[in-house]
C-alpha cells in the first residue's frame, strides 16, 4: 500500500541527482506491502477533540461513511457489496471498525450482507481502551418497522448490545420484541421514521460520539439529506459491473450540492482508498 496523498516527508527521499525522488524501503510506501495496523488506525484516527457543536445538543460527534464503488458507479454486485472488495479493502473495513464507537446500519442491508455482531480484536485493545472505549462498537440497525429477526446473532449474542434506531411512533408490538431478544432501541424522531438530523445526537447522548456508518445508500442518502455527514471513506474497486445497481447515495437530490475536500488517498492493487471531508461545517 502506497499513500498518493498528502505527500509527507518520509513518503520519498533524494535519489540520485539524475534520477529525481526515489521511493525509501518502508513498510508503508514500497512494493506494494500491507500497512500495520497501528499505520492504517493513525491514517484514520477521528479528529480530536471531535468538533463541538456538532450533536443535537452540543456534543462532540463525528460520522463518516465507508462504501465502495466500482469504475462504473455500481454499490454493489448482484445486492452485495463484497464482489466489489479486496483484501486491502476489508483491512481497511476492519481499521475503521476497530476505531468506532458504533457502526450504523440500515435494516436492509443487515438483511442483505447477513450482519454479525462486531468482534473484540486485540490488536484494538490498548488503542480502545485509552480512548475510553469499549471492547468493540455497538451495532445501530436503523429501521422504521422493525422487520428484522431478532432470532439471529447480531441480536441474541453480540459482544456489545444491538442498538435499533427508530421513530417513536414505530410499531410498538415490534419494539417490544427487540427488547425482548436484548436490543436496545433508541428513538430518532417523532414519527415512525428516523429524522436523520437527529440520528447523531440520539447516539452521543448515549457515549457514542465517534459514528461510522456502512450504508447501504439508502441510509447513506438519508444521513446526506438531513446534512449530518461529516466525512466520506470511498474505496473504488479497479472493475466494471454494468447493470442497474445503485451509486453508493441513493437518496433525494439535493438544492445545493454538498462540498467536500480531499484528505488522503492510498494505493494497493489498483484500488484507491480516498477520504473527503466536508468543506464547512453549518450549523445543525
Amino acid at each position: 500500500m502506497r499513500r498518493l496523498f498528502p505527500r509527507t516527508a518520509d513518503d520519498e527521499v533524494p535519489g540520485p541527482a539524475d534520477d529525481g525522488p526515489r521511493q525509501p524501503p518502508r513498510e508503508d510506501t514500497a512494493g506494494g506491502e500491507p500497512w500495520s495496523i497501528d499505520a492504517l488506525a493513525d491514517a484514520y484516527a477521528y479528529p480530536r477533540p471531535l468538533p463541538e457543536g456538532s450533536g443535537e445538543h452540543g456534543e462532540g460527534v463525528w460520522l463518516r461513511a465507508n462504501m465502495v464503488a466500482s469504475l462504473d458507479g455500481a454499490a454493489y454486485h448482484e445486492g452485495r457489496s463484497q464482489p466489489l472488495s479486496s483484501e486491502a479493502d476489508m483491512r481497511v473495513f476492519g481499521v475503521l471498525r476497530g476505531l468506532a464507537d458504533a457502526v450504523v446500519v440500515g435494516a436492509q442491508t443487515v438483511r442483505q450482507e447477513g450482519y454479525r455482531p462486531a468482534r473484540e480484536r486485540e490488536v484494538f485493545a490498548r488503542r480502545r481502551a485509552a480512548a475510553g472505549q469499549g471492547p468493540a462498537p455497538a451495532i445501530a440497525v436503523v429501521s422504521a418497522g422493525l422487520d428484522l429477526d431478532f432470532s439471529l446473532p447480531l441480536f441474541t449474542s453480540p459482544l456489545v448490545p444491538t442498538l435499533l434506531v427508530t421513530g417513536a411512533a414505530a410499531p410498538q408490538d415490534r419494539v417490544a420484541a427487540a427488547r425482548e431478544a436484548g436490543a436496545e432501541v433508541v428513538f430518532a424522531g417523532e414519527g415512525e421514521t428516523v429524522d436523520p438530523a437527529r440520528l447523531p445526537g440520539a447516539l452521543a447522548r448515549r457515549g457514542l460520539r465517534r459514528l461510522l456508518t456502512e450504508g447501504g445508500p439508502r441510509l447513506l442518502g438519508q444521513l446526506v439529506a438531513g446534512n449530518v455527514l461529516d466525512e466520506l471513506c470511498f474505496t473504488l474497486a479497479p472493475r466494471i459491473t454494468s447493470g442497474g445497481a445503485s451509486r453508493i447515495v441513493d437518496g433525494p437530490g439535493l438544492d445545493v450540492p454538498v462540498d467536500f475536500r480531499l484528505a488522503g488517498v492510498l494505493e494497493e492493487d489498483g484500488f484507491l482508498f480516498t477520504r473527503y471531508r466536508r468543506a464547512a461545517q453549518p450549523e445543525r
